[in-house]
C-alpha cells in the first residue's frame, strides 16, 4: 500500500506541478501585457482554458491583473498539498517541528500552497532570467529573446531604474536573482515556518 501511496502522490506531484507552472505563466503573460501572440501563448491557454474560464465568471480581473487565474493556482496547489499531506506526509515539509506521519490540517495546507506557488515563480522568474541571458551571449537573433524580455522587463525596469550599469554589463539581472533568493529564504521559508504552527 505504501509503495501505491507513493506512485499516487508522484503522480499527483507531477499533474498538479505541470499545471500550477501553466498558471502562473499565464498570470505572468498578462501582467506583463504580453500579446496573444507570445511563443508561450497557445501551450499555456490550452493547458488552463478549463478551469480560468469559469473561474472568470466569480472572481473579476482587478487593475489588469487575472485575479481568477491566481485564485485558480492557489485552490489546485492547496487541494494538491492536502492530497500529498494525506497520502505521504514527508514529502509535504521536512524539518523540526513536522510530527513523523502526521497530515496537514487545511490551514497548514492553505500556507504552504502559498508557499509553493511563490516558490515555483521564483523558480520560473531565474529559469527565464538564465534563459535570456544564455540567448543574448549565444544567439542574440533568437526569437526567443524578445519573448522572454517581455516577461522580464516589467521586474528589471523598477532595477534598472536605481542600478545603473558598468560599461556595457547590465547588473539589473544578477539584482533580481538577489532578491529571488531572498524570496525564498524569507518569504517560502517564513510561510513554511508559519504553517507548522498550524500543522
Amino acid at each position: 500500500m505504501d509503495l501505491l501511496a507513493q506512485a499516487a502522490a508522484f503522480l499527483i506531484d507531477a499533474i498538479g506541478t505541470l499545471l500550477l507552472v501553466a498558471l502562473l505563466l499565464r498570470f505572468w503573460l498578462q501582467a506583463a501585457r504580453a500579446s496573444w501572440g507570445h511563443p508561450l501563448a497557445p501551450l499555456v491557454q490550452g493547458l488552463t482554458h478549463w478551469g480560468v474560464r469559469p473561474m472568470r465568471r466569480l472572481i473579476p480581473g482587478w487593475r489588469g491583473l487575472d485575479l481568477s487565474t491566481l485564485v485558480l493556482a492557489w485552490l489546485l496547489a492547496w487541494v494538491m498539498t492536502l492530497a500529498l499531506g494525506w497520502l505521504h506526509p514527508a514529502q509535504i515539509l521536512q524539518g523540526p517541528g513536522v510530527m513523523p506521519g502526521a497530515s496537514p490540517g487545511p490551514a497548514a495546507c492553505a500556507l504552504l500552497a502559498l508557499a509553493q506557488l511563490l516558490r515555483l515563480f521564483v523558480v520560473l522568474l531565474v529559469l527565464v532570467l538564465i534563459a535570456e541571458a544564455l540567448l543574448s551571449w549565444i544567439q542574440p537573433a533568437s526569437s526567443w529573446g524578445p519573448a522572454l524580455a517581455v516577461l522580464t522587463r516589467p521586474l528589471l525596469a523598477p532595477i534598472r531604474a536605481r542600478v545603473r550599469p558598468i560599461g556595457a554589463l547590465d547588473l539589473a539581472p544578477l539584482v533580481l536573482l538577489i532578491i529571488s533568493q531572498l524570496v525564498l529564504i524569507l518569504g517560502v521559508g517564513g510561510l513554511q515556518r508559519l504553517a507548522l504552527s498550524f500543522w
